[in-house]
């Protein structure tokens, strides 16, 4: 039996979740920030951000509205039409294939609903799963940074990866999308850990 992921606008009944996503050290490393932040801050920050046009930050549910990650676009650019990606999915849902659906539905989002032109991300170059699954997903890498983020008491380079609106809008054109549920379901698996 498939799994269908969703998509659904952070509302502050989902802080306590993402306060326990950003006090595990080893997910935020993969965000490349300081792990173990306070509820109060993290309340904070959502009352700042909450009518902030430059981010869009989903909680990705299961059919049982359960949490299973965080999506999120941030850095929006209206003028140029570009916005950086990230993922997190808990360590209890990893490696079975959810991040290729709900990475699916950001672009997807990104480019028929904001008309973004541009989506990019940044990702460890250690990172060889994630990797894979964004140049499976239409990313190419467009350089790499050295020595750019000081994580787990070491320097670590990056890639950084991009895909455009048109990319995207032509493979959509080739995709099956005759299943009524193609945006939504999983298609395989991933293997991935954190996707950033």
């Amino acid at each position: 039996m498939g799994h269908t992921l969703y998509l659904r606008a952070l509302e502050r009944s989902d802080l306590r979740f993402v306060h326990e996503l950003n006090n595990n050290q080893s997910i935020m490393s993969y965000w490349f920030e300081e792990p173990y932040e306070s509820f109060d801050e993290l309340e904070e920050l959502y009352n700042k951000h909450i009518h902030d046009n430059a981010e869009r930050r989903f909680v990705a549910e299961d059919s049982g509205r359960n949490a299973i990650g965080l999506v999120e676009l941030i850095e929006i650019d209206y003028i140029h039409r570009s916005a950086e990606f990230q993922i997190i999915i808990t360590p209890d849902h990893q490696g079975k294939g959810f991040a290729r659906s709900l990475i699916r539905q950001a672009l997807h989002y990104s480019f028929t609903i904001l008309n973004l032109h541009k989506v990019y991300l940044i990702v460890a170059v250690e990172n060889v799963k994630a990797i894979h699954l964004y140049a499976e997903s239409g990313f190419t890498e467009e350089g790499h940074l050295v020595q750019e983020f000081f994580i787990n008491g070491k320097y670590r380079d990056v890639k950084r990866m991009y895909i455009l609106q048109n990319t995207y809008l032509d493979r959509l054109d080739t995709m099956d999308a005759s299943e009524p549920n193609w945006l939504y379901s999983l298609d395989g698996e991933d293997g991935l850990m954190d996707t950033r």
